[in-house]
């Protein structure tokens, strides 16, 4: 990180899966011309590049050098490799895929640089589940923004729904109840305000 990037103002907004902090994240941002950052896109990236090499969820060497391939911008479409994967990073096993290899300290630290050049003038809106813990914990303005778990399920069914995908609520309900569990208790950046 440059020696001008703390003093570039940051909005750490964390959270569980499904709570609405990407939406807030990019709304704030749009509102104050500021750049977004989904840092969960970015493992949903490595996720599904993961899948569609037949790495495991247990290899982060592995993982981690998948990150030096990453050129992530996020305006209305994400792109992989010329290919448009907007809808595809948001699939539920890649999202079940992204959280099991977050758990990966050489991943982490692999994204970590990659999240920091992120920073760039006039500022930045990041959400994540450790934005202001880890990432940017000199964030201005720190927020955390949760919902119970039902709420979350329900939500999370219905943007699954409305683009086209199956979904089913209890499914999802113990899916995030999992995650919940694993991102909570991860040893190397837990989910927490």
């Amino acid at each position: 990180m440059s020696a001008i990037a703390p003093t570039i103002p940051v909005i750490a907004i964390d959270g569980p899966t499904a709570s609405g902090k990407g939406t807030v994240a990019q709304r704030v941002a749009a509102a104050l011309g500021y750049h977004y950052l989904d840092s969960g896109a970015l493992y949903r990236l490595v996720a599904l590049r993961a899948l569609r090499a037949g790495i495991t969820p247990d290899d982060g060497v592995a993982l981690a050098a998948l990150v030096a391939t990453l050129q992530p911008r996020f305006a209305d479409r994400i792109t992989l490799d010329g290919e448009d994967v907007t809808d595809a990073i948001r699939r539920e096993e890649v999202g079940v895929m992204a959280s099991r290899i977050a758990v990966q300290p050489a991943l982490r630290a692999a994204l970590l640089d990659l999240q920091h050049r992120c920073r760039q003038p006039p500022g930045l809106v990041a959400d994540g589940r450790d934005m202001g813990t880890v990432v940017f914990p000199d964030a201005q303005t720190k927020v955390f923004l949760t919902a119970s778990v039902e709420a979350r399920a329900y939500r999370r069914y219905k943007q699954l729904s409305e683009k086209g995908f199956s979904a089913n609520l209890a499914a999802l309900l113990q899916d995030l109840k999992e995650r919940d569990a694993r991102d909570s208790n991860r040893a190397a950046a837990p989910l927490k305000p």
